[in-house]
Order: structure tokens, then C-alpha cells, then sequence
């Protein structure tokens, strides 16, 4: 498994992701706890004794970089910053070139320049020609002030003497540089030391008088060269071919070569990446800048810092040369927690790493900025992350912040009091909806989180996938997932917006008349005698797309409830769930009925259609006590369309083979009724671990969802099996209670987004 590599790390809540990188054991049981409790954090007393006049201490928010393979090695990259999209930028760059074999990184050895000023000589070349002479002295009395950095393999190596002629009122001016192997320190103090020590024998040998003695941060002894080769093929982006990206990259590389105003904000792109690691890791973020940005005007001429050419075979090549003398041993590194958690999850060894690391988390911020630039445009990605902290600002707490970013793209009009507006109108619907209920005796069998508005609810299949389809039983029960939808009418034309699925689209453009999205929000429409008004549809989904988890039919509930509660329209439960169904025909040809029926009812039930009379029966299932659920995300996307579809293709083939399969997972499925109404766990994990066995010789299981279950089993759970279509999706889990966080964690410590609920 890769080390970099989690997938929909993003998705995660901060717990979870800090119990990941527990499980993997990137942090210890220490840091972890330190991490959760906020104990890792600099106090204002510990300040206190860092810097002059403390009156507290400031947060900046501190993230990971992802997907980083450097010289063949995963990392987990700390930064700290406060701009968004630029962790998630550098982490999709970082996993475009992991593809292409990874960023190759190195590091110089780290010198360090003290430089010595000599003002008031008699001769310059004289002068000159001396101190070389006693080059050696000098840098013997020099190293003596330092001898235990000379005994960890560093020290003073070498002197140049630089002439720059005549002052205005001290004559010739010469300046020594000292060139030190600082090793794993940032190593400033230490060259002034030496600096300083050497002035006297300086100022003997040349014959003048020493005046500045200190380091340069013009770190050019301490050169970092980062490269990254991209196929063509990893490089189309949307509507635009690998060549065209490759081209557009290579044209805006070189306005920056030849353009300092372009350059300058090309560079402090790439810093955005450099700076945040050396925030996280300690060290000095402006000498680290002003020694990138004078290296960029070495020429006389102020320019990019990287190269991108296309090589022989027509790949992208990156190249990124930048000076960065960095520290890993002193100082910051051990007075604050931060940065040694920091430096743990970094996982280097050397400062020459780190150097190594940074110089292509550099190249890689570059990449997806100019990327960007030369496709869609900047701001398209920063949209989310610029309405997520407009959301904050505005101050939405957790149960809303996704909601009121969603409305925020929604309405184009990304602005704090815009977000407070809409903070305000939940807020309002969330206490209608609480005075409703609390005179309401019936209970849901789930509790919602967010049930402002209309929904469908999203469901998992215990027993019985892909039979149902066939006439056979099959039990379904909901998830404290759905899909929401709020109406409004407009003057004319049906929009339709879902931002969290990037789909903004008019019903009437003849171009969408393809998308089975489209046919079914016009079908809802048509039935509902809405086709002719104007609508505006706004789409909540709080279930993953395309993962067997019923997403399409719950946005069909949602929708249609949605329309229902704006125009006034009197329509049943059960007619809301037959329009629902037909909708699932457009999506998925030939369902069965249960995804639609559990999106409208919201309740566990024991289904099986009649094909012949085109009727459902429907039992509700009762438990005598809760039934712990894991639910594991494979990450790979799936239509149930197609794995429906290729079970039809080998049924027809040879019916009476997979009529007897059917049968046995129809009598499973009566079976695992029965179990549940007993409360008997035990019996029905049984089941569901024949069930998947079936599912398996019905050839709709994908190699993630079989490592998931086996990470279930061997975790402790009772039963485990792939749950909806297959090919991908989702699986699902049962144990006792006390088993379903060490299964969950195991599945996120393989990688894997879950989580625990339970029927009821």
C-alpha cells in the first residue's frame, strides 16, 4: 500500500483523518492525542520566551500534501497556510506525476556564505592575494569556534574574496565569503559566530579594517534541481487533449521567462508550496523567499525559477532550480510541538531531504498552476475552497457549512453577507422543522442531520442484489444519508443545480437531452404538469455518486417532493415512489423497484417484485434491537446500469445456471428476514457471507470491494458483503457493537473512506 496515497482523504472529518494517520502509523498514540485535545499548540508562556512583547499566539491552519513520490520514496507533506485550493492543488499534481513514475529531487551540498566586509585597504589586490595566501588559517581559526559541527562532518570548507571597488569615503572594499557545511542546521548563528571569530586575523591579513561581519541568505551553494517527466496521455483535462495542456504549459512558462511581472507572480506560486513545508517544518520562510527571489534575478533579469520544455518523445518536462539552505536540528525544531509532529509525519532524515521534498512540492504548485491557468482559468478551483471560507466567516457551524457552500456557488454571489443571509434561512427551517416534530409522535427510523427542505433517503442492500431484479426477495434498509431538494419558480426555464456534483444545467438546452439526469428531472416535469412553468431546482446530495448507495433514486424522491411542495401539488408516498421508479428506469433500464421504494419510505423492508403483474410486495422489518452497520467506500465508481446489464447478458446465455443462483440468494434473503425479526447476528452475518459468495459467482465484485471485506472478516465482523450493484460501490458490514470502530479503522488504515451506523 502506498504510503501517500489515501484515498478521499479530503472527505474525511479531522478525526478521522488523525485516526488514519495513527493507523498507519505515521503518528504515535502521543501525537495523536496531542493532535485531538489541541495540546500541540504553542502557549502564550512558551511564546513568551521565543519573542519580544507576547500577548498571545496566532493559529494558521496546518494540512497534508498528498500523493508526493520523490526519488522513489512516499511522503506525507505538513503545511501550514492559510490560502485555499493550494494543498488540494499540489496534492492533484503530486498525484498526476506519481503516475508518471514521481518527482526525481536533489539536494546540493548545503552551503552556507558569512560574509566578511573589509573596508580601508592600502592595496585590493594585495590585499587579495594575502588573504587567499592564509586561506587556511582562516578557516582553522574559524571551524575551532564550532567543534562539534566539525565533528558531525561540517564546518568552514573554503574562502573566495570578492573586490567591489571603491567606497565614498573608505576606499576599496573587499569582501571575504566564508563558505561553511552547516550539515542538518539552518545554521545562521553559527556563521555569524565564525564571521565574527575571524574578523581579527581578517583585518591582520588584509590590512584593513572589518566592518559587517554576517551569513548572505543569497543561498546559491545550497541549490535544489527538481524534475517531473508527464506522458501526454496523463495530461488531457476535460475538453482539452494532453498535447494542447502540454503546449499551454509550455507557452505560459515561457512568458514568465520573459516577463518579470509574469514571473513574479509565476514564483510566488511555486513558494506558496515551498513556504507552507517550511512553516510546518520550522524554518525561515523569508530567508527561504529572499533567497529564491535574488536567485531568479541572477541574470540581471528578473525570471521564472522553472523550466517546462517537451522532450524527444513529446512528453512534458518540469524542471525547477531554487535555492534552499533549510534547517532540520535546533531552534524551532525542538521548542515547538507542532513542527517535531510535523517532522514526524514528514518522515525525513537529512535536511538535504527535506531540501529534497520541498524543492518538489514547489515544482509541483507550479504545475498545477499553470495548468490551470492554460485550461479552464484559475478560478474554477478556487470557487469551493473561496466559499468555504466565506462560509466560515460568516460563522456556519458544522451541521450547515456544507449546505451554505453548496448555496453559495449556487447563487454566484460568494460573499459573507450572502452566507450570513443563508445561515439565517436554515437556521429559521431548522427551528420550524423541530416545532413540527416535537408534536409528532411517529419517529424516523433514522435521524437526519440536515432535513431542511425535501428528501430521498439513501439505502444499503443486505441480501438479494441483482436477484431482485429476477422476481427474488431482497432486504434493503436506509442509511442516515439523502439527497435534499429545495424548488423555487422562476420566470421561465427549468435550471438545475448540484454543485456538489459539478452539474449546472438547463432542461431546455437540446445538447442535455442525452444525460439521463436530464431525461428524468423532465419526466418529474411532464407527470407533475410542470413542463411548461419555470423552476429553479437546487440539488443537496449527502450521498457519494455512482457507490450503490441509491443516490439516483433518492434524487428522484427528493425532487419530485421538492415540486410537489412549490407548486402545491397533492401526490401520495406511493405516487411519489412509482414516478421514482420510473425515473430509475432511465437510469439503470431495468430496476427492480427497491432503491426507489427505500428512497421514499425510509424504512427496513423485505421487498420482491412481481414481475408478471408489474407489483411490488413490501414487508416491513422490525428488529428487537439495533443491528451495527460498517459501511466501506471502494472509491471506484460504479453504474448499475452496466453490472445489471451483464448479469442479463449471461442469464440469457444460460438461464437455468443463474435462475438456480437467484434461488439461492432468494432463500437467503428469507432467511436473513427471519434473522433479523430473532435479533440473531450471528445467523445473519452467515448469510451475508454466502450472499457475497454468490454475488461473486455472479461476477459483480471489483478487487477493492473483496479487500474490504476481508479486512471486515478479519477484523471481527460477523458478515461482510458488497451491497447495491457491484463492479465497485460500496460493501457493507455487521458485528457486534463493540467491534465496528476496530473494523472501521482497519478499512481506513487500508486506505478507504467508512462509516458506522445501524438499523433500527
Amino acid at each position: 500500500m502506498s504510503h501517500s496515497r489515501i484515498p478521499s482523504f479530503y472527505k474525511f472529518s479531522v478525526a478521522n483523518r488523525l485516526r488514519v494517520l495513527l493507523e498507519r502509523e505515521v503518528i504515535d498514540e502521543r501525537e495523536y492525542e496531542m493532535l485531538v485535545d489541541g495540546s500541540h499548540m504553542m502557549d502564550a508562556s512558551q511564546a513568551d520566551r521565543l519573542i519580544e512583547n507576547v500577548i498571545s499566539v496566532f493559529g494558521l491552519p496546518m494540512g497534508l500534501g498528498l500523493n508526493f513520490q520523490i526519488n522513489g520514496r512516499d511522503y506525507l507533506v505538513p503545511m501550514v497556510v492559510e490560502e485555499p485550493s493550494i494543498i488540494a492543488a499540489v496534492s492533484s499534481a503530486a498525484k498526476i506525476v506519481r503516475g508518471a513514475g514521481g518527482f526525481e529531487s536533489h539536494a546540493e551540498r548545503p552551503l552556507l556564505i558569512g560574509q566578511i566586509q573589509i573596508v580601508g585597504v592600502p592595496h585590493a589586490a594585495h590585499a587579495r592575494q594575502a588573504l587567499l595566501q592564509n586561506a587556511q588559517e582562516i578557516l582553522d581559526l574559524a571551524n575551532s569556534l564550532h567543534p562539534n559541527m566539525v565533528a558531525r562532518g561540517g564546518g568552514a570548507r573554503e574562502i573566495e574574496v570578492h573586490t567591489h571597488g571603491s567606497t565614498a569615503a573608505h576606499g576599496e572594499m573587499l569582501v571575504v565569503h566564508l563558505l561553511v557545511d552547516t550539515r542538518d542546521a539552518m545554521g545562521a548563528n553559527l556563521v555569524n559566530t565564525m564571521c565574527e571569530g575571524a574578523a581579527p586575523l581578517v583585518e591582520k591579513v588584509s590590512g584593513g579594517r572589518v566592518f559587517l561581519r554576517i551569513l548572505s541568505n543569497l543561498t546559491d551553494r545550497a541549490l535544489v534541481r527538481s524534475k517531473a517527466v508527464i506522458p501526454t496521455a496523463r495530461l488531457a483535462a476535460g475538453d482539452y487533449s494532453g498535447e494542447e495542456v502540454r503546449d499551454g504549459i509550455i507557452l505560459a512558462n515561457e512568458f514568465a521567462e520573459m516577463d518579470p511581472y509574469r514571473a513574479t507572480t509565476h514564483n510566488k506560486g511555486i513558494m506558496n508550496g515551498i513556504d507552507a513545508v517550511a512553516i510546518a517544518t520550522g524554518n525561515d520562510w523569508r530567508a527561504i523567499e529572499a533567497a529564491a527571489h535574488a536567485y531568479a534575478a541572477r541574470t540581471g533579469r528578473y525570471s521564472s525559477l522553472t523550466r517546462w520544455y517537451a522532450n524527444a518523445a513529446g512528453d512534458l518536462v518540469g524542471e525547477l532550480d531554487i535555492p534552499l539552505k533549510i534547517g532540520t536540528v535546533g531552534g524551532q525544531v525542538e521548542s515547538n510541538q507542532a513542527v517535531k509532529i510535523a517532522h514526524r509525519v514528514l518522515g525525513i532524515q537529512s535536511a538535504a531531504e527535506l531540501a529534497e521534498v520541498m524543492g518538489a512540492v514547489g515544482l509541483a504548485q507550479n504545475f498545477a498552476a499553470i495548468k490551470a491557468l492554460s485550461t479552464h482559468g484559475i478560478q474554477r478551483g478556487h470557487m469551493t475552497l473561496h466559499a468555504r471560507s466565506v462560509a466560515m466567516a460568516a460563522g456556519a457551524d458544522a451541521a450547515i457549512f456544507d449546505d451554505v457552500v453548496d448555496r453559495l456557488i449556487a447563487a454566484g454571489d460568494i460573499k459573507v453577507w450572502k452566507a450570513r443571509e443563508i445561515i439565517a434561512e436554515l437556521e429559521d427551517t431548522a427551528r420550524l422543522e423541530q416545532v413540527n416534530t416535537s408534536t409528532n409522535t411517529h419517529q424516523d427510523v433514522i435521524e437526519h442531520a440536515d432535513t431542511a427542505g425535501d428528501i430521498g433517503y439513501g439505502k444499503i442492500i443486505l441480501l438479494g442484489e441483482h436477484s431482485v431484479v429476477y422476481g427474488r426477495h431482497a432486504i434493503a434498509a436506509p442509511i442516515p444519508l439523502h439527497v435534499r431538494a429545495e424548488v423555487t419558480a422562476q420566470a421561465n426555464h427549468i435550471d438545475l443545480v448540484i454543485p456538489r456534483w459539478g452539474v449546472e444545467m438547463r432542461l431546455a438546452e437540446p445538447e442535455r437531452a442525452i444525460s439521463s439526469l436530464h431525461a428524468s428531472i423532465t419526466l418529474i416535469a411532464e407527470r407533475l404538469g410542470l413542463a411548461d412553468r419555470g423552476m429553479r431546482i437546487d440539488v443537496f446530495p449527502h450521498i457519494p455518486r455512482a457507490n450503490g448507495l441509491g443516490a439516483s433514486a433518492a434524487l428522484a424522491v427528493a425532487v419530485i417532493r421538492a415540486m410537489a411542495r412549490c407548486f402545491d401539488i397533492e401526490i401520495s408516498e406511493r405516487e411519489i415512489s412509482n414516478l421514482a421508479f420510473d425515473c430509475e428506469k432511465i437510469a439503470h433500464g431495468t430496476p427492480s423497484g427497491i432503491d426507489n421504494t427505500l428512497a421514499t419510505f425510509g424504512k427496513p423492508i423485505l421487498f420482491r417484485r412481481d414481475n408478471a403483474n408489474s407489483r411490488a410486495d413490501i414487508q416491513d422489518l422490525t428488529t428487537p434491537h439495533p443491528i451495527p452497520v460498517v459501511i466501506g467506500l471502494s472509491g471506484v465508481a460504479t453504474l448499475t446500469m452496466q453490472t445489471v446489464g451483464s448479469v442479463r447478458a449471461a442469464w440469457q446465455k444460460n438461464p437455468e445456471r443463474y435462475e438456480s443462483i437467484f434461488s439461492q440468494i432468494d432463500a437467503l434473503a428469507l432467511a436473513g428476514a427471519e434473522a433479523m425479526r430473532k435479533g440473531d447476528l450471528v445467523e445473519l452475518g452467515e448469510l451475508m457471507n454466502i450472499d457475497h459468495g454468490l454475488l461473486n459467482a455472479l461476477q459483480v465484485s471489483s478487487r477493492e470491494i473483496e479487500e474490504l471485506v476481508q479486512i471486515a472478516r478479519d477484523n471481527g465482523a460477523l458478515g461482510a458483503k458488497l451491497t447495491g450493484g457491484g463492479g465497485g460501490g460500496a460493501m457493507i458490514a455487521i458485528s457486534e457493537p463493540d467491534r465496528c470502530q476496530a473494523i472501521a479503522s482497519a478499512m481506513r488504515s487500508a486506505g478507504y473512506n467508512t462509516f458506522i451506523t445501524e438499523i433500527r
